[in-house]
């Protein structure tokens, strides 16, 4: 138990000379998806194969190991997903991709014992090489700071977390400044929150601070409902301690005790990893009563929600979290005036509160010097889609599209054309060709009519059916909506019939006019943001793709051949051999003929699969 700050710094200088003594690292990706990867199967393997050889060897800081030896560890997401399972050797900075159990022998044999790397097992580029992590052009271009410390330390350790200067903001805070001067920095580094809207971090703070109540609480957002979007999953995964000690500072600065973490229960990596986070605090005496000796009093508790999407706004969280229905209330009052259990709530995601330990140790304008002056700092993003490099990054606010898929995400899968980018999720929009080289930074997209969002990208080439996405989408926001407010309710379900309609190749002339009339009603009526914005995959669709509608209605034809029931397969009589390949192949028997005679197609029975495409040698069936 660390009763004051000497013992703080004491344990740090400890910490620290231990991880000096690991000479060697070997840090085994267990995020997520490495873990579904087979990754745990790696870690035991290296660990089977260090204890046969009798290589001194260390787990965990906590425990001291005589003399120099090597370090191997469970880290965080290394956000390379494309290419997992991931090893990194350190300090060479070795990144092995795609690894294997059976690989483990070479890699220790050569990284470990003869500080050379195994070509194969590195990453490879149009016919270069690329040995250690920093050259990848994946990671080449990123600035790390929330994830900074993904994939290079233990995830579940605090003692590692020490060691690599954590806590150092919290102690600072504590014993050399006043909460009105943490709040400063804050306002300085210009925070905006990273959540969806990027509201200024310091304003709600101070907000709540300014509120004459005896409880107040701190409340982690880390619900993260987007479809395709995994951010503050791999911070919780990957560095649970920073988001812990965002919290803390925000606690102080406010006048908070109590902190909450709102995480789905779809996340039990992260729900698991945190537990353990919160445990080891407490155990140190960072979380508790009289922190460090000090009179700050500060707790959190986990609370998992069961994945509904509307849970993500916070007066609908902050209802789950009391044990109520996850609905939006109307307001004022806001969050701030009265939030979790009436109280003055301080409400903020996992990137918004894991970028405040930095900017106390740094100081505010050391965050504003990264990116635009209006949207500063760093932004994570989930790379998904017809991109082929899929994964976790962080870059500078104000980072182009361009530069991130191409530089980075490493261009369109199959080397297809780039159509468009979802960004921001269901609440979000399409970005398209023209907006290749737009800065993406909270300002510039709202004048586009999209939003940063949580950080979802879902990347889409040239044989995405657009008019689909906006149907999957509503799909998704109908089926979320929690009910309470008509518009919403109402609303999104007409909207969902009509495009259920035009992929189905039922579209009639006034259903675009309706659906914008409907796009506009919902986003002035609806009760909460997630209503308000329900309608934007559609909107953005229409006003960029306006063509493919007209088309699906209009022509009743899918130009991307994606809608099944638009489909249009007839066989050409003059490269028919009549093999009746494809008459066997139909899984309805919709295709009927003689053997060495032309075959046809009874478009009443044809289902549209395509498996008779597929099944002709000749290329005489053929889709229009």
């Amino acid at each position: 138990m660390l009763q004051n700050r000497a013992d703080l710094q004491n344990l740090r200088a400890l910490l620290k000379s231990r991880l000096d003594q690991q000479k060697k690292k070997i840090l085994i990706c267990a995020g997520t998806a490495c873990v579904a990867s087979g990754s745990l199967a790696i870690y035991d393997e290296f660990l089977r194969l260090i204890r046969e050889k009798g290589i001194n060897c260390s787990v965990d800081l906590q425990h001291e190991t005589e003399g120099e030896h090597i370090g191997i560890k469970k880290s965080g997401c290394h956000g390379f997903c494309e290419m997992g399972p991931l090893v990194r050797i350190e300090p060479q900075g070795y990144l092995y991709v795609k690894v294997k159990p059976s690989d483990c022998l070479e890699i220790l044999e050569t990284s470990i014992l003869k500080d050379e790397y195994v070509e194969r097992l590195v990453y490879h580029k149009d016919g270069e090489i690329f040995c250690r992590q920093e050259s990848i052009p994946f990671y080449k271009m990123q600035k790390r700071v929330v994830l900074e410390n993904c994939g290079h330390l233990d995830s579940s350790s605090i003692s590692e977390y020490i060691a690599l200067d954590g806590y150092t903001a919290l102690e600072q805070a504590l014993f050399e400044m006043s909460p009105e001067e943490v709040l400063n920095e804050v306002e300085i580094s210009n925070l905006r929150g990273r959540g969806g809207g990027g509201f200024p971090a310091a304003r709600k703070w101070l907000q709540v601070r300014r509120q004459k109540a005896e409880k107040k609480y701190v409340v982690c957002n880390g619900d993260e409902g987007d479809p395709g979007a995994f951010m503050d999953r791999s911070v919780m995964e990957s560095d649970p301690h920073r988001m812990l000690e965002g919290m803390m500072l925000a606690a102080y600065a406010c006048g908070a005790d109590e902190g909450y973490i709102y995480v789905r229960a779809e996340y039990p990596l992260a729900v698991k990893r945190l537990s353990i986070a919160i445990e080891q605090a407490h155990e140190l005496g960072l979380l508790g009563k009289n922190i460090l000796g000090t009179d700050f009093n500060f707790d959190i508790h986990i609370s998992r929600g069961a994945g509904a999407f509307v849970c993500g706004e916070g007066s609908a969280l902050t209802a789950s979290i009391e044990g109520k229905r996850g609905m939006p209330r109307v307001k004022p009052p806001r969050t701030v005036e009265s939030g979790l259990n009436g109280r003055p709530t301080v409400l903020n995601n996992v990137e918004t509160f894991a970028n405040v330990p930095g900017i106390i140790v740094n100081g505010g304008q050391w965050f504003r010097s990264i990116g635009p002056e209006n949207s500063p700092g760093t932004k994570a993003f989930a790379l998904t889609g017809n991109i082929k490099n899929t994964g976790l990054i962080e870059v500078p606010m104000g980072t182009t599209l361009r530069e991130i898929i191409y530089d980075i995400g490493g261009g369109m899968r199959g080397d297809s054309e780039f159509k468009a980018v979802q960004i921001g999720g269901p609440s979000g929009g399409c970005l398209t060709k023209e907006h290749l080289d737009l800065p993406l930074d909270f300002d510039s997209l709202k004048k586009v009519g999209a939003m940063v969002g949580s950080g979802g990208l879902v990347v889409m080439d040239e044989n995405t059916c657009m008019v689909e996405v906006a149907r999957f989408f509503m799909s998704f926001t109908q089926n979320e909506s929690c009910g309470k407010c008509v518009p919403c309710r109402e609303g999104t379900k007409r909207m969902l019939e009509i495009l259920e309609r035009i992929v189905a190749g039922n579209g009639e002339p006034g259903d675009i006019e309706l659906l914008e009339e409907l796009s506009e009603t919902i986003s002035a009526t609806a009760l909460c943001g997630l209503g308000k914005s329900a309608a934007s995959p559609v909107m953005s669709t229409l006003k960029y793709f306006r063509d493919e509608y007209k088309a699906h209605i209009l022509e009743k034809r899918c130009p991307t051949k994606s809608c099944q029931k638009l489909r249009k397969i007839y066989i050409d009589k003059a490269l028919c051999k009549g093999c009746s390949k494809c008459a066997r192949g139909c899984p309805v028997g919709a295709i009927t003929g003689k053997v060495k005679e032309s075959f046809v197609i009874d478009e009443a029975k044809c289902i549209k699969c395509g498996a008779c495409v597929e099944a002709c040698a000749f290329k005489a069936v053929k889709e229009d």
